[in-house]
């Protein structure tokens, strides 16, 4: 339906009947290169993204066939395959029918309640496979309620139906927030532990945290993707390539908090508590975390801990909760039994086909007691995250726990089997070759088919966002750009060989506010990188918080001054994506690059460079008063801290890193086993290991937090 707010998207170089086609299934035929200047996607590449939707290239008479099809296509069914609007939309609903056919049109709320409505005259005719048919406009009563609802129509007796979903025009969220400043901290949780961690920071970590948080006045506490890896170690360190969007990591558990822990037998106590002791020295460690390890442990532990009888009551719970979650959940702990029982590739996969095969009900009946076992895991993090957000909000946050919604999933993983439906095979995401990568990128994650997807009501796009938010003040979507469009690169291609590819970004951005409109929390789009014009005031009408970092807010005259920056957005010093503030000012960034063979220049231009962007920013401090001629390293980030407490950003991002002096990176950009990423514990700048527990007494923590210049109660 028309929006004024659209991106615009410029019109696709048609020079060829492959093009033509290209631009018809919303695939991009041109890009900018990594020096600024157009160019134009290869025809293979064209080809071969085109396959992956589906449509057939092999010769100029079947494309020329292919784009009929594209103009039919819609004639061939009388309703949409799904229709996104907004609560204040009053755009009619497009319908075919056959010509001259009588026509009924209602919808049917989530509560049951019909809402009748009209159908006009035709607008258009055309003949279709042999028959004639009329397009006609629908209307639907304004009053609908927010939701997913059916759309229903009756063509001479014959019905038909869609998912109608109506979502808010701007999220009141974030309205709610705009009269106020607030403030959080940015975590790494599996990096935060306490002395009665397994190793790793877990949910009873994060309600520590959020605790520590609000005793300082912090409103929010934003963390990692808590996203589920591979069911048995070895797992995935990076939470940004998980199986599942969904589902929870297990490791992230709790186990003494788990009911069934106070009722283990004597020896089953015992064998828990060894398994505990044996991570003492590991919580108070300051080199690399050992997921592995820790959850090797925890796995032994739950198993105990799930052959304990649960009492009527709990297993009440523990049956509604899978009720609730449907097929869904069954499918994932399908996959988490086929993933510890094969290995990846192995040909027992294709024996056991696709969900709802018969050789997918075959193996779950025979291993109905595992599939059990790992939904019983999702049901305690369901427990143990709802404790940690009422944590959060009990000690006064406003806002909580914020979630991190990852781009993608692991090509192997839950998700890609489960969901291959409505997911592309043979393409992966990443990004064009720019000025930062000139190869380009590939994350390795498969996106989801525009079409299909569509097709499906969306239904899996939703139950992904409703999991993550039922026990969360809000969600940070990493790369919002990609649910506008995405960069699709064929398989076994370089990065920079690949196209964009457009979604209904108005529908994913609706269902994503309607989603968190019911939940009660905001969202935060990390909208960084290349953008198409009007992205960002898009995002802006929507209720939706954009995301400015201060090293990156800067054009060719140098850095912006703090007033003009975005309020309806969380504004940060850093990024995990870059080394902490200490590491950053002391060039450790380029150095690490250097190490790792990264740099496409010698060093010494690169730190040169670096020094100078820095000097910027230290020449405007010292003009706004926040930074002596001398300053220690110390100083230097809280006179940062300052400069974006003097923004009008109604978010404030701290990162705990910052916050406590830890100057290694958690994640560099560009490399896989060359370094220890996501594997880097909280430590201090004397690299001493910072436990939860430390932050009440930690005077650098007050002073980083007194520095932004919020009132200590907001």
């Amino acid at each position: 339906m028309p929006d004024s707010t659209q991106p615009h998207q410029a019109a696709p170089l048609v020079t060829s009947l492959l093009e033509e086609l290209a631009a018809a299934h919303r695939v991009g035929t041109t890009f900018k290169g990594w020096d600024g200047k157009p160019a134009r996607v290869a025809p293979e590449t064209l080809v071969a993204v085109l396959a992956a939707m589906g449509v057939d290239v092999s010769s100029d008479a079947v494309i020329e066939r292919a784009l009929a099809d594209v103009e039919r296509a819609p004639w061939r069914s009388v309703l949409p395959d799904v229709v996104v609007v907004r609560r204040s939309d009053t755009e009619p609903v497009t319908l075919h029918t056959p010509a001259g056919a009588e026509v009924e049109l209602w919808v049917v709320d989530e509560d049951g309640l019909r809402h009748n409505g009209t159908v006009g005259e035709a607008t258009q005719t055309m003949t279709v496979d042999g028959q004639d048919l009329e397009r006609r406009e629908g209307r639907i009563p304004g009053e609908l309620p927010l939701g997913w609802h059916t759309l229903h129509a009756s063509v001479e007796g014959q019905e038909s139906s869609c998912t109608f979903v109506v979502t808010p025009d701007r999220l009141s969220t974030t309205a709610a927030l705009m009269d106020r400043r607030s403030w959080g901290l940015m975590a790494q949780l599996y990096s935060v532990r306490s002395a009665g961690s397994w190793g790793i920071g877990d949910l009873a970590d994060l309600g520590q945290l959020a605790r520590a948080t609000a005793d300082r006045g912090g409103d929010f506490v934003l963390v990692n993707p808590l996203h589920a890896a591979e069911p048995t170690p070895p797992v995935e360190p990076s939470p940004y390539l998980p199986t599942t969007r969904r589902f929870f990591h297990p490791l992230y558990l709790r186990i003494e908090d788990i009911p069934e822990y106070s009722r283990l037998d004597h020896a089953a106590r015992a064998r828990v508590d060894e398994l505990a002791a044996g991570f003492e020295q590991a919580n108070t460690a300051a080199d690399l975390l050992d997921r592995d390890s820790s959850y090797a442990a925890k796995l032994e532990a739950l198993e105990l801990l799930f052959a304990v009888e649960r009492p009527e009551q709990r297993q009440h719970g523990f049956d509604a909760y899978r009720s609730r979650q449907g097929q869904g959940l069954t499918d994932f702990a399908l996959w988490s039994t086929l993933a510890e029982t094969f290995e990846p590739g192995a040909r027992a996969w294709d024996d056991v086909g696709r969900p709802g095969s018969q050789g997918a009900r075959e193996f779950a009946e025979r291993h109905a007691e595992r599939i059990e076992f790992h939904a019983w895991l999702q049901w305690l993090l369901d427990e143990q995250l709802q404790e940690a957000q009422l944590t959060a909000t009990g000690v006064g946050m406003t806002i909580g726990v914020v979630h991190d919604l990852a781009v993608g999933v692991h090509p192997s993983g839950a998700d890609a089997w489960a969901l291959q439906d409505v997911l592309a095979s043979g393409i992966s995401v990443g990004a064009p070759p720019d000025m930062f990568n000139q190869h380009g990128q590939d994350w390795s994650q498969p996106p989801w088919h525009p079409r299909r997807l569509a097709a499906s009501g969306y239904a899996a796009f939703r139950d992904m966002l409703r999991n993550i938010l039922t026990h969360a003040g809000g969600i940070r979507v990493d790369h919002i750009l990609g649910l506008f469009r995405l960069w699709w690169i064929p398989q076994g291609q370089a990065p920079g060989a690949g196209a964009y590819v457009y979604y209904d970004h108005q529908a994913l951005i609706g269902i994503l506010a309607l989603e968190a409109e019911r939940a009660g929390a905001i969202v935060i789009g990390e909208d960084l990188g290349v953008f198409e014009p009007g992205v960002q005031e898009y995002l802006a009408e929507r209720g939706i918080f954009g995301t400015s970092i201060l090293w990156f807010e800067q054009d060719e005259d140098g850095p912006l001054a703090p007033e003009t920056y975005r309020a309806a957005c969380l504004t940060t010093v850093t990024v995990h994506d870059l080394p902490p503030s200490a590491g950053y000012l002391e060039g450790e960034h380029v150095v690490l690059r250097e190490e790792l063979g990264l740099l496409s220049r010698p060093v010494e231009e690169e730190q040169a460079e670096d020094r100078a962007v820095q000097e910027k920013f230290f020449r405007l401090l010292r003009e706004r008063g926040l930074l002596g001629e001398a300053p220690g390293l110390q100083q230097t980030v809280e006179a940062l801290h300052a400069f974006i407490g003097q923004t009008p950003s109604v978010l404030l991002g701290v990162a705990l890193a910052d916050a406590v002096g830890e100057r290694r990176t958690q994640n560099q950009p560009g490399t896989d086993d060359e370094y220890p990423n996501w594997r880097i514990p909280l430590a201090d700048a004397g690299g001493r290991a910072v436990l939860v527990g430390d932050l009440a007494g930690n005077e650098r923590f007050a002073s980083l937090i007194a520095a932004l210049g919020l009132p200590s109660g907001n």
